[in-house]
């Protein structure tokens, strides 16, 4: 499907219509219509929650860096000094704090938007799979992602990766879906 001009993108039947039209024969809200649900379509898709998961855990993963930065605040890590900043000249000292932000930052952020594509890539598969949307998918990508991201340390660290992050994803499973019971039959207190 094709939304450039001159790709004679055919878009489906929007308005009720009975034949599909393409984008350019459509009115301004048609168009709207048919860009909102390809927009739809796109982030209820494995690959757009993928995307959505890896970008979204980018920029958490850049705060908690900065974050985590700020609070390791006497020697930065990769400067292979032993004297400690305080001792050093102020220009020097915010040089090397916002050098070793930035790094720290761009570190977690890979990782968080990593860690989330991956995750959600799997839980997405896994539930599209089996059809079912129950905890068992977000148990099963956890050991997965938890597994696959520890397979390098070995069959015993794969194993301890499967299980923590399996239980971590149950946790917060159940932590998000335990307000999700149905509503009372009725509203007076009993």
């Amino acid at each position: 499907m094709s939304f450039l001009p001159g790709g004679g993108s055919n878009l489906g039947n929007f308005g009720g219509q009975g034949q599909p039209q393409s984008y350019y024969d459509m009115t301004p809200e048609q168009q709207a219509q048919a860009g909102a649900e390809a927009m739809m379509r796109f982030m209820t898709s494995c690959p757009g929650k993928s995307v959505f998961a890896g970008v979204t855990g980018f920029a958490l993963g850049g705060v908690f860096g900065l974050f985590m930065a700020s609070m390791a605040y006497d020697t930065p890590i990769g400067t292979g000094q032993v004297t400690p900043i305080s001792d050093l000249p102020f220009k020097q000292q915010m040089k090397i704090q916002f050098t070793d932000m930035g790094k720290r930052a761009y570190g977690s952020a890979k990782n968080f938007g990593f860690i989330g594509a991956v995750f959600t890539g799997t839980e997405c598969s896994i539930e599209s799979l089996r059809a079912k949307s129950d905890i068992w998918n977000g148990v099963s990508a956890g050991c997965l992602t938890g597994g696959g991201l520890a397979i390098k340390s070995g069959p015993q660290g794969a194993f301890f990766g499967c299980a923590a992050f399996a239980a971590f994803s149950t946790a917060i499973d159940l932590y998000m879906k335990r307000d999700s019971a149905p509503p009372p039959s009725n509203d007076e207190d009993d």
